[in-house]
């Protein structure tokens, strides 16, 4: 798989290493055979990639001489988006021009998937995804836009954190979406990064299952064999629950806004493209469930 990279010695370079998805990126870059020292992080701060043999550079997207200074002798980079709440208009400009600047050739970019047509507007997030995706074409620099679901392993945080006494209660019923692991969109980060053919591509990342709030309420029953009621309750009953836990009423918005997409279907497509790039199907809300329960 990773020959062209080891006879070319194309670097690459992984921002937001200290981040579940851009140190699982590293970490899978390395299972399928990337020399390390082929491999760049990009941190804040220095972590235990080190240790692996892995350089890890100082780099913060709001300090543009320290991108210019990490992107030194690098070809890909894989621009793991910031959080929403932190101007992500001016890191990721930052990032994709000082990349050019440094004579990096191709940068990989994780948005979020967007249901063709929709129109909708998540906020901190959709805007900023557009911009960037704009500013990146227009580079001249080779892309690649990875369109990633909600993450599986995080869909607990929309619910209470204990189902099985004070079940599921979201502005939500019926309405599918496609998660994925970010330990699965991670390797296929590192797949794409580690593999010719993917330059100017855009892929859609949504996963094998197709699931909604109330199949995870059955889900979470069957599994432990005891009851997970459901109950469909309003978007601004949602956002007061959220709000008498001590969180900012334009947090809970934010987070509200999420959940109703699903329940809208804005993550639902299924391109396949997922289960092409790691060549297996991927897990499936029972198999992730059965898996943190155990």
């Amino acid at each position: 798989m990773t020959d062209d990279l080891k006879e070319s010695q194309v670097k690459i370079l992984v921002t937001g290493v200290t981040g579940v998805v851009g140190k699982g990126t590293v970490e899978h870059l390395l299972k399928k055979g990337v020399p390390s020292n082929q491999i760049i992080g990009l941190s804040r701060r220095k972590e235990e990639l080190a240790a692996k043999g892995v350089e890890v550079r100082f780099g913060d997207y709001f300090d543009y001489d320290s991108l210019l200074h990490a992107f030194e002798g690098v070809d890909k980079v894989m621009l793991t988006s910031t959080v929403a709440f932190t101007d992500r208009f001016t890191q990721h400009y930052n990032v994709i021009t000082a990349a050019r600047q440094a004579g990096v050739k191709h940068v990989i970019y994780m948005a979020i998937m967007r249901k063709e047509g929709s129109g909708r507007i998540i906020p901190e997030v959709t805007e900023s995804d557009l911009f960037t995706e704009q500013v990146l074409k227009s580079s001249g620099l080779d892309y690649t836009i990875l369109y990633q679901p909600p993450f599986m392993d995080l869909l607990s945080f929309y619910y209470d954190a204990n189902p099985y006494e004070n079940g599921i209660k979201v502005p939500s019923n019926n309405g599918k979406m496609a998660p994925a692991t970010r330990d699965e969109l991670a390797e296929a980060h590192a797949v794409i990064l580690s593999t010719p053919g993917h330059e100017n591509k855009t892929y859609s990342l949504g996963g094998n299952d197709s699931v909604s709030f109330s199949d995870m309420a059955k889900i979470l029953a069957e599994v432990k064999g005891q009851p997970v009621p459901f109950t469909t309750i309003t978007a601004e009953e949602y956002i007061d629950a959220i709000v008498a836990k001590g969180v900012t009423r334009y947090v809970a918005e934010f987070i509200t806004s999420w959940v109703v997409a699903i329940e809208e279907g804005e993550f639902q497509f299924q391109s396949g493209d997922l289960e092409q790039l790691l060549g297996r199907k991927t897990k499936t809300l029972r198999e992730y469930i059965e898996s943190t329960l155990a």
